[in-house]
């Protein structure tokens, strides 16, 4: 925490590339997230947590629904923005807000978060949208706690990701042979 995480950020940030910024690289502009706004582009992802998040943005208002919130959060950014939790949110100015209600509660462990900003920046470095980056992280993350289920711990979200990834490939050959079936009937 501190200024030189501050400067290694804005560094990051001045280069245009996509950015992915979790944990200690958010919550050391907490008292002056203005810097950090400023600096921030369309191609960058913050991953926050509930407590992160209101060190940049306050705290949640019981009043607004969480997702206007977070909608709000994207826009004052000016990047996209995928809040962590039971059911993780990510909003991108311009675009319709999501919610992964395919979360799991065992990804409430320490490290978890930043396997997640790895998948987020993976799905970036691909040549994803920052928001489809961040929302199939999103679903292929709850997909991996699902699959581990009780007591996993971060280091075990890896070993996972293919056994994840080839059930999704499987799927989708599977839709794709019942849609041309159900067209052309053979």
């Amino acid at each position: 925490l501190g200024e030189a995480t501050r400067d290694s950020v804005l560094a990051a940030l001045a280069t245009g590339l996509p950015v992915v910024l979790d944990a200690d690289a958010l919550t050391s502009f907490e008292g002056a997230p203005e810097a950090l706004f400023e600096a921030l582009h369309a191609r960058c992802v913050l991953t926050p947590h509930a407590g992160e998040f209101a060190r940049l943005f306050g705290r949640e208002d019981p009043s607004q629904n969480r997702l206007d919130q977070v909608a709000a959060a994207a826009d004052r950014a000016g990047c996209t923005v995928l809040l962590q939790g039971p059911a993780p949110l990510i909003a991108t100015p311009g675009q319709l807000p999501s919610i992964n209600r395919h979360a799991s509660p065992w990804l409430a462990t320490a490290g978890s978060g930043d396997v997640l900003a790895g998948m987020v920046a993976a799905g970036l470095a691909a040549g994803l949208s920052p928001h489809d980056s961040a929302a199939g992280a999103a679903w292929l993350h709850g997909d991996a706690g699902r699959r581990l289920g009780p007591g996993l711990i971060a280091e075990d979200l890896p070993e996972i990701l293919p056994q994840v990834l080839q059930a999704v490939i499987a799927r989708h050959r599977r839709e794709s042979a019942l849609t041309h079936l159900l067209a052309h009937g053979s």
